[in-house]
């Protein structure tokens, strides 16, 4: 087939890969772009397969291209969560002169990759035990939060995408239903993506800090302030988890605790609902930053908080993935098949 074009399109960035058909898990040329940078995905992939030409000296012409879409895909069209972006896949193919196109939802491709990675590529929240053919659970928190399942059949495992991330937040205890009751008087419903999220940080932090729940360190407080008021140069996620991490801001610190711990039981929620036998992967991009606290805090007593299918839980393998490119890794596996 000659080469083949991986992309894990978000609502923040654009990854794309090239890659041999031969030997799909290994990349030829590989680069990211910042998506709202770009009125839509056509653009992004011609300059990257113009950047590739330069790199490798002659005129990429992929046979097959996947492209792993943050949000619904039915039907080989998708609109991607957190961009006005709308794609079709036969449009693209005649855009970008490739015979083969398929989009598939993000957590899909994570799916598929989680199939291709090795030990190095993961970090072991709980050991467990891992069933042949069983079903395999993929969550993970990044700009989103995202959710896919696979299950055996004909031979191999089948990949099935899930919205799962956007039910409704449901919180266990006193301070988790003020947080709840402080987001519905700005957002109506409210659903477990909006805390358990890149936004869910910041909107906890929030929290805290207009409950009056402490006192905040003043820098932090300081860009917390300018990003509200549209300094979009500031990650307002990323410093307050720095923050937490460096114990300098107590409102920072309790704004993680908490997050560690709603993550741990949405996890655990996912898992009692999929009984995931043959493996649970923590996917992502938040994860693989916060292992310390995953492994030190709440994680995992949330996770298993769940009365008397504790034991249940405590059977399971649950996995941090720390390869970043493993959506990509899913997409070229999937553009493989094409």
């Amino acid at each position: 087939m000659g080469l083949l074009l991986a992309g894990d399109i978000g609502g923040t960035k654009t990854s794309l890969s090239l890659v041999d058909a031969k030997t799909p898990e290994h990349s030829l040329w590989r680069c990211r772009y910042p998506s709202q940078n770009y009125p839509s995905l056509t653009p992004i992939v011609q300059e990257f397969l113009a950047q590739a030409q330069q790199e490798l000296g002659r005129a990429p012409q992929p046979a097959a291209a996947c492209f792993a879409i943050a949000g619904p895909v039915v039907e080989q069209r998708a609109k991607v969560t957190n961009l006005p972006w709308n794609l079709q896949a036969s449009q693209l193919e005649a855009e970008l002169g490739i015979p083969h196109v398929a989009l598939i939802n993000d957590f899909s491709a994570v799916g598929y990759g989680v199939l291709t990675l090795k030990d190095k590529d993961l970090d072991t929240l709980q050991a467990g035990e891992r069933q042949p053919q069983a079903p395999i659970g993929v969550i993970g928190a990044g700009t989103g939060l995202g959710q896919a399942y696979l299950t055996w059949g004909e031979g191999c495992y089948q990949v099935h995408p899930s919205e799962g991330g956007h039910v409704d937040f449901s919180p266990r205890t006193p301070l988790e239903w003020e947080l709840l009751m402080y987001l519905q008087k700005r957002h109506g419903r409210i659903s477990t993506e909006r805390v358990v999220s890149g936004q869910g940080i910041v909107a906890i932090y929030q929290f805290l800090r207009d409950s009056n729940w402490g006192q905040g360190e003043e820098q932090l407080l300081s860009q917390i302030k300018a990003w509200e008021k549209g300094a979009e140069s500031i990650d307002p996620a990323a410093q307050i988890a720095n923050a937490a991490m460096e114990a300098r801001d107590p409102l920072a610190v309790e704004c993680l605790r908490l997050f560690i711990s709603l993550y741990g039981a949405t996890v655990g929620n996912f898992a009692l609902q999929l009984l995931p036998r043959g493996g649970l992967f923590i996917a992502g991009g938040i994860a693989p930053k916060l292992l310390r606290l995953l492994h030190q805090g709440e994680f995992l007593p949330s996770f298993l908080d769940k009365g008397r299918m504790r034991p249940l839980l405590e059977q399971l393998s649950v996995q941090v993935v720390v390869n970043a490119q493993v959506g990509l890794m899913g997409a070229a596996a999937y553009a493989s098949t094409l």
